[in-house]
């Protein structure tokens, strides 16, 4: 070992910040030099590099292709679904990116404008992105798999005036319709959308024909119409939304260059669940996240220029955006952008298809897409059909990687399998391996030790610091590093009320864990009501406020249960209205289809009971958590200030046959 160790790089990133970062940040081309690193005069309010400027997309594309390495492949679009391959150089993704831009610019928008995609896993996607990055705007991806309601409550928080979108997405038994969603969205939302871009794939019902006839009939008259697409041209006129197609705008644009932005400007927002049922803003930083990135693409994932990486997520999720985005391309890696399963398109041998086809060395994937595959082929036999030497290491996040599949799919790759964990908060790992620095011993059920500039802390609830092996909240000392959330969307206040509040100089994640003698730390779970279904965290409240809607229900509780395949999964606890005698299958088929309807089929709300009473504390407050324990045949914790304990005792015939 030639370099610092992990213990000794992790020391430094603590006590000399100051130039841990900035040298780190000499990996990354700036048009205006950070000359300091943190800017601390709003805590608990930080800000990193600024004065400084630069461009992602620059970074991302242009300054490989100056270095001469235009002709190396930079994204891979693998569509198992379609049985599509197709590779983009550094120098063609360039220019698709500019053209876009182009695009973007010419429907007015602008540095700070933000910009709606709502995109499959389609080459177009990361395309978008880098798009909005290359002319300063700021993009909100909002994972396909949402329902009207969650993208209309998008539209309203992040207030764009452009929505970029698909005829639809593609699963294994089925074609997901787009437009009638974003159709429904519009209409729902009360900021007013000005153009829609529509990237046309073949075999779905609706058109863009379809919507633009209805949006642009005010715009009929106009001269601008444009004789190919239908759609008003000019980006000025005050009317109702503009359906355009995206290829014959994207056609005729201007390619665009790009642009230096501040550093802490915003790149993009993402929306995570809040347990109020009100989406959350995340904001991602320019500078921050160009420096984070690169520095954990070679410390965590060892993946440098022309290696291939497969990360297998979506775009619409922190990952996505991290690792299959601006990640690889940051460093000059070869990203594969794949539209598929990890089983069922066509069997469970997908994953090592495509690192045999693509050479993959690091392979980024969730633990639940690893437990289909164990259920599917538990022998791993699929492994044997393919050379995959290639590969160097796994990496798995979203969830807890339990040590059964983490021991099952270690023996079936002969790699070492990376427990990783963060959140859509951080935007890159708090806790991993720094197999590009100091390849740790692998402790099966513990995520390893914390990142740089990551001070880990767990605490009791009255926030003083727990020894080592005992189990408390898990808290990052102010300031966290480069890359995580600044703030939350046009709300300081939100952002501080929600993480800083709970215990004053750290930010609270919400989960609950131990750190051991070691330094390794192992996270046992939430200890808030979000539910972690498939590594997507959804709102218990938000599917609660589903449920009440129903006629039949007075009261409901929401909660995640274990789940072998997909970590959590939300099951339904019904209270009916006094004189109701629905039929309690036909209740669950109804209340399953309403949350499908407005949350989305991402849910994966199928189990419903209905109870006579739920129990609660003496301020009303339904005990959820104790609920979960015990369906999950946990020792439960039971307030002393419960105000029925025999509700709860009448509750746990019901709760323990859903383990």
């Amino acid at each position: 070992m030639t370099g610092p160790s992990y213990r000794e790089l992790h020391a430094r990133s603590l006590a000399q910040r100051e130039e841990f970062w900035l040298a780190a940040a000499e990996q990354v081309h700036w048009d205006r030099e950070p000359l300091r690193a943190l800017d601390d005069s709003a805590a608990p309010i930080y800000r990193w590099f600024p004065e400084a400027e630069l461009n992602l997309s620059y970074n991302c594309l242009d300054r490989h292709v100056q270095a001469g390495r235009g002709d190396q492949t930079a994204l891979i679009y693998d569509s198992a679904v379609t049985g599509t391959v197709r590779s983009y150089s550094y120098t063609e993704l360039t220019h698709e990116v500019a053209q876009c831009a182009g695009m973007l610019r010419e429907l007015g928008v602008a540095a700070g404008d933000r910009v709606i995609i709502y995109l499959p896993m389609i080459p177009q996607a990361p395309i978008a992105m880098l798009a909005c990055a290359r002319i300063g705007a700021v993009h909100s991806v909002v994972f396909g798999g949402f329902a009207a309601k969650e993208l209309a409550s998008r539209i309203d928080d992040a207030s764009p005036d452009v929505v970029l979108t698909a005829s639809g997405g593609i699963e294994p038994t089925r074609k997901v319709e787009y437009l009638p969603t974003v159709d429904e969205a519009l209409r729902l939302a009360s900021h007013q959308v000005r153009h829609v871009v529509v990237q046309a794939r073949e075999g779905f019902a609706h058109s863009r024909e379809e919507f633009a006839a209805g949006w642009n009939a005010s715009a009929s008259t106009s001269s601008n119409t444009d004789p190919n697409t239908g759609s008003n041209t000019d980006a000025s006129v005050d009317s109702p939304a503009h359906w355009h197609d995206w290829a014959g705008l994207a056609a005729r644009a201007e390619p665009a260059a790009p642009v230096a932005v501040r550093a802490t400007d915003p790149l993009y927002i993402l929306y995570t669940s809040g347990t109020t049922g009100r989406p959350k803003g995340v904001v991602r930083d320019q500078g921050g996240t160009a420096v984070a990135l690169t520095w954990s693409m070679q410390a965590i994932y060892d993946v440098g220029p022309g290696e291939t990486m497969l990360t297998a997520s979506d775009v619409g999720w922190v990952v996505g955006h991290s690792f299959i985005v601006y990640g690889p391309l940051l460093v000059g890696a070869t990203t594969v952008l794949y539209e598929g399963k990890p089983v069922g398109t066509p069997d469970a041998g997908a994953f090592w298809r495509m690192i045999q086809q693509h050479r993959i060395t690091a392979l980024f994937t969730a633990p639940t897409a690893l437990r289909a595959i164990r259920k599917t082929d538990p022998e791993a036999a699929l492994v044997a059909d393919y050379d995959i030497s290639s590969l160097r290491h796994l990496y798995a996040a979203g969830e807890r990687l339990d040590p059964v599949t983490q021991g099952w799919i270690t023996d079936a790759l002969g790699v070492p399998v990376i427990d990783n964990w963060w959140q859509t908060e951080t935007g890159w790992p708090i806790a991993a391996n720094p197999v590009g620095i100091e390849a740790l011993p692998v402790k099966e059920g513990s995520a390893t030790v914390p990142m740089a500039g990551y001070d880990v802390v767990i605490l009791d609830a009255a926030g003083e610091e727990l020894p080592a092996g005992q189990e408390g909240n898990i808290a990052l000392r102010l300031p966290m590093p480069p890359g995580t959330l600044p703030t939350l969307w046009g709300d300081d206040q939100r952002y501080i009320d929600s993480y800083l509040a709970a215990f004053p100089g750290f930010y609270t994640t919400g989960d609950s864990g131990y750190l051991d003698a070691d330094g390794y730390l192992f996270v046992m779970g939430r200890t808030d009501d979000v539910i972690n279904v498939a590594g997507h965290r959804l709102s218990a409240g938000a599917i609660e406020a589903v449920v009440a809607s129903h006629p039949a229900v007075a009261e409901c509780a929401v909660i995640g249960l274990q789940d072998e395949l997909k970590g959590q999964r939300a099951s339904g606890f019904v209270v009916l209205k006094s004189g109701r005698t629905d039929d309690p299958k036909t209740l669950q088929s109804e209340l399953t289809e309403l949350v499908r309807r407005d949350i989305g089929p991402v849910a994966d709300f199928k189990t419903v009971a209905v109870v006579a009473a739920l129990p609660k504390t003496r301020s009303g407050k339904i005990l959820r958590k104790t609920m979960r324990q015990i369906a999950d045949g946990e020792q439960a914790r039971v307030p002393s200030t419960i105000e029925d304990a025999s509700v709860l005792e009448d509750l746990i015939p019901v709760l323990r046959p859903r383990r």
